[in-house]
């Protein structure tokens, strides 16, 4: 990996991680507490180190009752505790050092199965399903002793294993023939589980694993976000009784996790933190409700603590690679600095990307995407229309085709609105060939969102060369198609949203009724976007709604405060200072 010159500090060892200095948000107390925090871009506090947390320490409270010997009991409960905060990785170590401990243990060899599926991850690599397989094999091998725990490796069978005599194309094992059909396999484990759930009804563990079944066969376009409700009705029951409980504050942040409900987050986004205060995705997954909310001091706190976490456990266990973690919560932070015109601090992490070249995974969702993104973004929030244009592509940003689609993306938006429409062309051309390249199911949320941004970058060249109806209706599909797909948990937000730019064309059109209108119901979804409460400033303004305008202007500037002069601040503070 290229170093870069900086360091940072783990239980008084200085340890080169490549980030930039700064002591950060101030490290989590052992009693969960913030102290006051201090100022970084990228590097974060020791994520409770300094308050004497070390590697293993509090992961919050579970109890998974298994035949296994009362020696690896304890063991068991916080290797599922880590399996609950996602914390894969890990937990697969311990689940394993738990099946070295007493091979005899079946549900040491069920978790193992369990860290390599990730439900509302990505879909597992075809080297994933062979080392789960491998582990549900060893989990029959070793007998589970109880008809539960017979019940919780067939659920996990049933994601694994293709139903009998099924003709699906894939490999054979000891004990079926293993799915190639990753949704399938999600909708016949959430079937088990409620079948589980049914039988055991005083079964936490299985009420809470079911929830998180719940949510991970929710298809994006349905609106009413059912299963979502569902799974939240179901862990806002045990909240109470369970307050320490990682899975259940950190599946009702997944399960409002939707701009209609986020605020109901808000309680278990507050708690998890507290729970685990060395686990990196613990750290991180609150800002996914701060971030909802537009909370972005909240998000950059809650985000450098994860990136910090996730480095110190990198430097332990993959030394020289970076964790998808840490890269995952750098997205969220870049993407909360621009909405505060933190520019130069976002300038940091996107330099901070230029220095890595190694990844864990090498070729991964969670990993990859801020390599497009990050970038896009920094040149798009500014409004950088010819920096966006230059944007190329490189390395791990071209891990899959939806992710080189950020980068393309941003150099059509770029191109277009700068007036260089042979560039602009070339991307919009590029967007329908990498849709084109995503061929794999699990990967059908990407096809769409490909899809709108062509449309949208088709939109911004039709109207470099003034075709504005056609323009308007090209937007128009575009933001209804984002409206239908929603954002997926992999990125804080779309690279821009695209009712945002809906709001910005209908401005340029001189539509400046029609553009409120717009870039309110934006920053109904997405609040507090700096951008958003330009636009809808300046439409307010234009549509002559002096209050509305007023209103916007003065959260604009107090929005950006403690950042850095931008034109959008100076107009804003001269259209305030008009009598």
């Amino acid at each position: 990996m290229i170093r870069g010159s900086w360091f940072w500090v783990v239980a008084g060892a200085c340890i080169a991680c490549g980030a930039p200095a700064g002591v950060g948000p101030a490290p989590v107390t052992a009693s969960g507490d913030r102290a006051p925090k201090a100022e970084s871009s990228v590097a974060g506090g020791d994520a409770g180190t300094a308050a004497g947390v070390e590697l293993g320490d509090r992961v919050g409270t579970t109890h998974f009752a298994t035949s296994c010997s009362p020696a690896v009991q304890p063991e068991m409960d916080r290797a599922v505790a880590l399996l609950h905060s996602f914390f894969y990785d890990e937990a697969r170590r311990r689940f394993r050092l738990i099946a070295a401990r007493e091979p005899t243990c079946a549900m040491a060899q069920w978790g193992v199965a369990m860290t390599l599926w990730h439900p509302i991850w990505q879909a597992p690599r075809p080297d994933e399903v062979a080392e789960g397989v491998a582990a549900l094999d060893l989990a029959h091998a070793a007998a589970p002793k109880t008809p539960r725990e017979r019940a919780y490796v067939a659920a996990l069978d049933a994601f694994y294993f293709a139903p009998a005599g099924s003709n699906e194309p894939a490999s054979q094992s000891c004990h079926g023939v293993v799915s190639s059909d990753h949704v399938k396999g999600a909708q016949a484990y959430e079937q088990k589980m409620a079948a589980l759930v049914a039988q055991y009804p005083d079964d936490v563990e299985a009420k809470v694993f079911h929830a998180l079944a719940l949510l991970a066969v929710h298809p994006p376009t349905d609106a009413t976000l059912a299963k979502p409700r569902l799974a939240a009705q179901t862990l806002e029951g045990l909240f109470p009784g369970h307050p320490d409980h990682p899975g259940i504050a950190h599946y009702l942040i997944h399960a409002y996790d939707y701009p209609p409900l986020a605020e109901r987050g808000l309680p278990a986004a507050r708690a998890y933190a507290k729970m685990a205060p060395w686990v990196p995705h613990a750290l991180h997954m609150p800002s996914h409700i701060f971030t909802r909310l537009g909370m972005w001091n909240d998000a950059i706190a809650a985000n450098l603590a994860a990136a910090a976490a996730a480095r110190k456990y990198e430097a332990q266990f993959h030394p020289g690679a970076h964790a998808a973690e840490e890269l995952h919560a750098l997205d969220y932070v870049a993407y909360a600095y621009l909405q505060t015109a933190q520019d130069a601090k976002a300038g940091e992490i996107v330099a901070y990307l230029g220095t890595i070249d190694r990844t864990n995974p090498a070729v991964d969702l969670v990993a990859g995407y801020p390599f497009a993104t990050i970038p896009a973004r920094y040149a798009l929030e500014r409004r950088n229309w010819k920096e966006a244009a230059a944007l190329t592509p490189t390395g791990l940003a071209k891990n899959l085709p939806f992710i080189e689609a950020n980068v393309v993306y941003a150099r059509a938006i770029g191109a277009a609105r700068s007036g260089d429409k042979e560039t602009a062309r070339a991307a919009v051309e590029r967007l329908g060939v990498l849709r084109d390249a995503i061929k794999e199911a699990k990967f059908a949320f990407f096809v769409k969102q490909v899809e709108l941004q062509r449309r949208a970058g088709e939109a911004w060249l039709l109207h470099a060369e003034r075709k504005e109806p056609e323009a308007l209706a090209a937007m128009r599909a575009a933001a209804e198609l984002e409206d239908e797909i929603g954002k997926h948990p992999v990125t804080p937000g779309a690279v821009v949203p695209v009712r945002e730019q809906l709001g910005d064309l209908l401005l340029e059109q001189g539509q400046a009724a029609a553009a409120l209108v717009e870039h309110e119901r934006s920053l109904a979804a997405s609040p507090n976007r700096f951008a958003g409460l330009h636009g809808a400033a300046r439409a307010a303004d234009l549509a002559g709604n002096r209050a509305k305008a007023r209103g916007y202007y003065e959260k604009l500037v107090a929005l950006a405060a403690g950042g850095e002069p931008r034109p959008e601040v100076a107009e804003a503070r001269a259209w305030l200072a008009r009598p």
